[in-house]
């Protein structure tokens, strides 16, 4: 494990997996990659790794699984994971949508993945942790404050 940010991606299909995570490694340095096809798998990995957040970029059927599924899973230890999380479809629709709307998914991609789409999307998810980290970096009283929280 990374001391950084790390990003978990899980798609069943390994190709998919090594596609996203190619494009992410061209703009990406704030953490390690990791990749699945196994929800479970995915799930026993979050759940033995230390730390409180990561990235998810998650297909949303996987298998006869869902990545709604892996986050409802380690939503106790990744609090934030619906709000860290990118779904991606192969096809979207309404159901899906709402899914996303429903569980505070803010970012929905389809396949084939347009990589400036992608580092879009993961570039706001990374922003809100850098811009709280120069917060606390460049304003002492209030990383104090965040301290005894």
């Amino acid at each position: 494990m990374s001391d950084g940010l790390d990003i978990l991606i899980i798609d069943d299909e390994q190709e998919v997996c090594d596609v996203l995570s190619g494009h992410i490694r061209k703009f990406y340095t704030w953490g390690d990659i990791i990749t699945f096809t196994d929800v479970e798998k995915a799930i026993e990995y979050c759940r033995n790794r230390n730390g409180s957040i990561m990235l998810f970029i998650l297909d949303v059927f996987v298998g006869s699984s869902n990545g709604f599924y892996l986050l409802d899973a380690i939503s106790d230890k990744y609090p934030n994971a619906y709000h860290d999380a990118i779904m991606i479809t192969g096809n979207a629709n309404e159901d899906v949508v709402d899914m996303c709307v429903a569980s505070g998914v803010s970012h929905l991609l389809e396949k084939p993945v347009r990589p400036y789409a992608l580092q879009l999307a993961v570039r706001s998810i990374v922003s809100k942790y850098l811009k709280f980290a120069k917060m606390l970096l460049n304003n002492p009283d209030f990383a104090e404050t965040i301290g005894r929280i």
